[in-house]
C-alpha cells in the first residue's frame, strides 16, 4: 500500500469520489487512521466510494472508513460504492449492515418491588396446579380407602426400600458424627464446671427433639424428593404418563400413592433409627472424654428422657414426609418436555423441601414450646 495515500479524492459533475487504494486492513489501521484524519473529507454533496485500486479489505478497515465518514457528517445510506468485487462488496454489505443496527437495548434490572412482584406472580401461577394435585391425591386415597385392592402393593415396596432401606447406611452415618460433634461441644464447656453427667441430658433431648427428625428430613429431601421428581420428570418427557393414563390409568394412583405412602411409612423409622445412631455417637464421646460409662449414660438417659420428646420428634416426620412427596411429585408432572426442565423442577423440589421442613419444624416448636 501506498502509505502517503491510502486514498485518493476528486470532485466529480455528480459530486465526489473517494477511491481508496492499497491495503486496507488491520495491520495498516494505523497509517490509514491517520492519513484520514489528515484530510478533510466533503461536508456536501454525494460521494461514490471506488474501491477497485484495493488490494486488500478487511473488516476493520472498513469500520475506520464508516467511523470516519459519519464524523465528517456523511450519511452512509448516501454513499453509491464502485469498482468493488463481488467478494467485497459482501463484506462491505455485511459490515455497514451491521454498523447501522441498532445497538441492544440495556437490561433494565428490575427493582425489589418488581423482582417480588413477580415471584409472587409465579407462586400463584403454581397455585392451580398444587391444588388439582391436591384434589386427585385427596380422591385417590378416598378410593382406597373404599377398595384396598387397587392399591400398587409392589410398587409401593418398591419405593419403600429405595426412601428407607436405601437410607440407612448414610442415616446411621450422619446421625451417629452428629452426635459425636454434639456430645464433643457441649463435653468442653460441661467439663469446665464438673457436670458431666449433664451432657446425658443435653444431647439426648437435642436429638430426640430437633436433630435427628431435621436431619432425617432434609436428608430425604435431598435424596428421596429430588429421585421422585427427576422419575416422575423423564417418564412425562418420554411420554410414559400419558401411556399410563391411555390405558385408563390414573397417573396419581400408579405414580404418587405409592410414593407418598413410602415415604411417610419409611420417615419414622429412619427418624427413630437416627436417634438411635446418634445417641450413641454421643455416649462414646461421653466414654471417651468425660469418663462416663455406656451403662451410666444410658441410665441416666432413662431417667431425663421423656417418653413424650421421643414421640413429639417422631411426630413431626409424618408431616415432612407428606410436605416432601406432594412437593416432589408436583414438580415432577409441572416438567415440560425437555430434559433442561427435569433439572430446573430437580432443584426446584430440593430448595422448597427444606424450606417445607424448616416451616414445619418451627411451626411444631411454637405449638409445643416445653420439653
Amino acid at each position: 500500500m501506498n502509505a502517503a495515500r491510502p486514498f485518493d479524492i476528486e470532485k466529480t459533475t455528480t459530486g465526489w469520489r473517494l477511491c481508496l487504494v492499497g491495503d486496507w486492513r488491520l495491520a495498516n489501521l494505523a497509517a490509514l487512521d491517520q492519513a484520514l484524519a489528515g484530510h478533510a473529507l466533503p461536508e456536501h454533496g454525494g460521494i461514490t466510494l471506488d474501491g477497485a485500486a484495493l488490494t486488500g479489505l478487511d473488516s476493520a478497515g472498513l469500520m475506520l472508513l464508516h467511523h470516519r465518514l459519519t464524523a465528517a457528517g456523511i450519511a452512509w445510506p448516501s454513499v453509491e460504492l464502485a469498482g468493488f468485487d463481488a467478494e467485497r462488496l459482501a463484506l462491505v454489505r455485511l459490515v455497514t449492515d451491521r454498523l447501522a443496527a441498532p445497538a441492544p437495548a440495556a437490561e433494565v434490572r428490575p427493582g425489589l418491588a418488581a423482582a417480588l412482584g413477580r415471584r409472587v406472580s409465579r407462586a400463584a401461577a403454581e397455585l392451580p396446579g398444587l391444588l388439582v394435585l391436591l384434589g386427585q391425591i385427596s380422591e385417590g386415597l378416598y378410593d382406597l380407602l373404599r377398595r384396598p385392592s387397587g392399591f400398587r402393593m409392589r410398587e409401593f415396596f418398591v419405593q419403600l426400600s429405595a426412601v428407607g432401606l436405601g437410607a440407612l447406611p448414610i442415616v446411621a452415618m450422619m446421625t451417629f458424627l452428629i452426635g459425636v460433634v454434639f456430645a464433643y461441644l457441649l463435653g468442653i464447656q460441661i467439663e469446665k464446671y464438673g457436670a458431666n453427667i449433664f451432657i446425658v441430658d443435653g444431647v439426648s433431648l437435642a436429638i430426640a427433639r430437633e436433630l435427628s427428625p431435621m436431619l432425617v428430613a432434609i436428608l430425604v429431601a435431598g435424596r428421596s424428593g429430588a429421585a421422585f421428581t427427576a422419575q416422575i420428570g423423564a417418564m412425562k418427557v418420554t411420554e410414559e404418563i400419558d401411556a399410563i393414563a391411555t390405558l385408563g390409568l390414573s397417573p396419581v394412583k400408579v405414580l404418587v400413592l405409592p410414593r407418598l405412602l413410602a415415604i411417610v411409612v419409611a420417615m419414622p423409622l429412619l427418624a427413630f433409627f437416627g436417634d438411635l445412631m446418634g445417641v450413641l455417637g454421643a455416649a462414646t464421646v461421653a466414654a471417651a472424654q468425660l469418663d462416663i460409662t455406656l451403662h451410666t449414660f444410658f441410665i441416666r438417659m432413662r431417667d431425663v428422657l421423656p417418653f413424650s420428646t421421643v414421640t413429639f420428634g417422631l411426630s413431626k416426620t409424618p408431616a415432612f414426609a407428606v410436605a416432601i412427596a406432594f412437593i416432589a411429585c408436583r414438580n415432577g408432572f409441572a416438567v415440560s418436555r425437555d430434559a433442561r426442565s427435569v433439572g430446573e423442577r430437580t432443584t426446584a423440589t430440593v430448595v422448597a423441601s427444606l424450606m417445607a421442613v424448616i416451616l414445619i419444624n418451627a411451626f411444631y416448636a411454637i405449638v409445643h414450646p416445653e420439653l
